[in-house]
């Protein structure tokens, strides 16, 4: 008799955990996992006989097992990474009897989502992860569907992983919000984008982006206790990201469709960034994968903008300062735009600084002090091969948009610099869903609403309130 779906998921919220744990530490051998997978697969429910949300729901489960297979099959033999996949052998799932990797393909074509082969970004952070929803004065702006309603699976247990998966749906909630808002000005005339609409958007857009700047901050600056520490990150965490066949794509923050649309979107891309894209296709999903394509065929806006307002970039790269002041005394628009892409970049940067900070300037302290580099998940890169340069070179790119020419006149870098106001901005649920509470909330700040540098509001809807 196959077992129940909720019986399953409570294998995954509860025996997985202390599985992995128990491995890690030694208490037990390194395919506890695989071993007990084996014994319970064969009665996990058929994928057919499953509704698309109960399938999602098997996914995340069963891509945090089969990701803790890989690990532990692979970690520590070097001629066990030349063959990833054989760390399923002999691993049969449901009445059929399927091999490992074919229930996981079956249960991800279920969910009818287009959903990668393996565990990917969007099964670990956005079906995971409860639905989170960004507000402007009241009105929702994006809003990203989970499909569990409680506790936030996770790897070993440790309270940073939920936490983790957390902060970053919530950036890409931010992110949605900021897309929602620019994307209908693709339907637009050009000669609309200056249009005092559609600055009213870019000015609401760069509120967003800003909010989105400051999530990045919490993330990087949370106090010794909670979070996730640099440590934990790289010879834990990032070590769960292993391949389960050769040349596949792990789960990484590159699959945040969202952050690439947005490039697409302000024109911040180069022939690199669009091979890249590409080679991301396979682990979106398929309604990303469309959106994404929608994006990269078409006009970015500053590009549009430019041309509405009859400006050559040639011609504003041979301009003096006095010049371009001119320009953007004559066409107020500019200085709105500029603001918007001045923080596109500051937010590149900002992630950029999160990458230092957790993964490239502990590694470089380990390689001078001849520690070096995990043997399974290298922490000289990121899990889909970008290393510290490669991502410098997209902050600079994102630094050096259309309309960077203007970064010359006396009053853009201030203005573009100066404070943003996030009034009115308010990201729900608030944090901590999961109970890797910092110790500010477990100082007793308490329920309700908790403003963040700046002013935005992160705060739980109270009902009947």
């Amino acid at each position: 008799m196959a077992t129940s779906p909720e019986c399953v998921e409570a294998w995954f919220h509860g025996e997985l955990p202390r599985l992995n744990g128990a491995v890690l530490s030694g208490a037990v051998p390194r395919t506890a996992v695989a071993d007990a997978m084996a014994a319970l697969l064969p009665d996990f429910p058929s994928p057919t006989a499953l509704t698309a949300q109960q399938a999602q729901r098997l996914v995340i489960g069963l891509g945090l097992a089969g990701a803790s297979v890989a690990r532990h099959y692979q970690e520590h033999d070097q001629q066990r990474r030349r063959r990833p996949e054989g760390a399923f052998d002999g691993i049969l799932a449901g009445p059929e009897l399927l091999s490992f990797r074919r229930y996981f393909a079956a249960l991800a074509e279920r969910t009818g989502t287009g959903h990668y082969c393996r565990d990917t970004y969007a099964s670990l952070v956005l079906w995971n992860v409860p639905t989170t929803e960004v507000r402007f004065e009241g009105q929702t702006l994006a809003t990203l569907d989970g499909v569990t309603g409680g506790e936030i699976l996770s790897y070993t247990g440790d309270p940073s992983e939920p936490w983790f998966f957390e902060l970053v749906k919530r950036g890409q909630t931010l992110e949605a919000a900021v897309n929602a808002v620019l994307e209908p000005l693709a339907e637009w005339p050009d000669s609309d984008l200056a249009s005092g609409e559609a600055l009213r958007r870019v000015q609401l857009a760069v509120v967003l982006l800003e909010a989105l700047r400051q999530q990045f901050l919490e993330f990087a600056y949370a106090s010794p206790g909670g979070g996730m520490q640099p440590r934990y990150f790289m010879d834990v965490f990032r070590q769960f990201a292993a391949h389960w066949v050769g040349g596949d794509i792990p789960p990484s923050g590159a699959l945040d469709a969202d952050a690439l649309k947005r490039d697409f979107v302000l024109g911040t891309v180069d022939e690199h960034y669009v091979r890249h894209a590409e080679r991301m296709m396979p682990a979106l999903l398929a309604g990303e994968r469309a959106d994404l394509r929608r994006c990269m065929g078409e006009r970015s806006l500053p590009e549009r903008l430019l041309a509405a307002l009859k400006l050559d970039p040639d011609a504003l790269a041979a301009s003096a300062p006095e010049r371009l002041a001119e320009l953007t005394t004559a066409n107020p628009a500019l200085g709105p735009w500029y603001r918007l892409l001045s923080g596109h970049a500051r937010a590149a940067g900002a992630h950029l600084m999160l990458s230092k900070r957790f993964l490239f300037n502990p590694q470089r302290r380990r390689d001078e002090e001849g520690l070096g580099d995990r043997r399974l998940v290298s922490n000289r890169r990121g899990t889909t091969g970008m290393d510290e340069s490669v991502l410098g070179r997209l902050t600079r790119m994102r630094r050096d948009h259309d309309l960077a020419e203007f970064r010359r006149t006396p009053t853009a870098v201030p203005d573009a610099a100066a404070p943003v106001s996030l009034e009115g901005v308010e990201l729900v649920p608030e944090l901590p869903l999961s109970s890797a509470a910092t110790p500010a909330h477990r100082a007793g700040r308490g329920p309700g609403r908790r403003i963040l540098p700046g002013g935005v509001r992160i705060g739980r809807q109270v009902r009947g309130a």
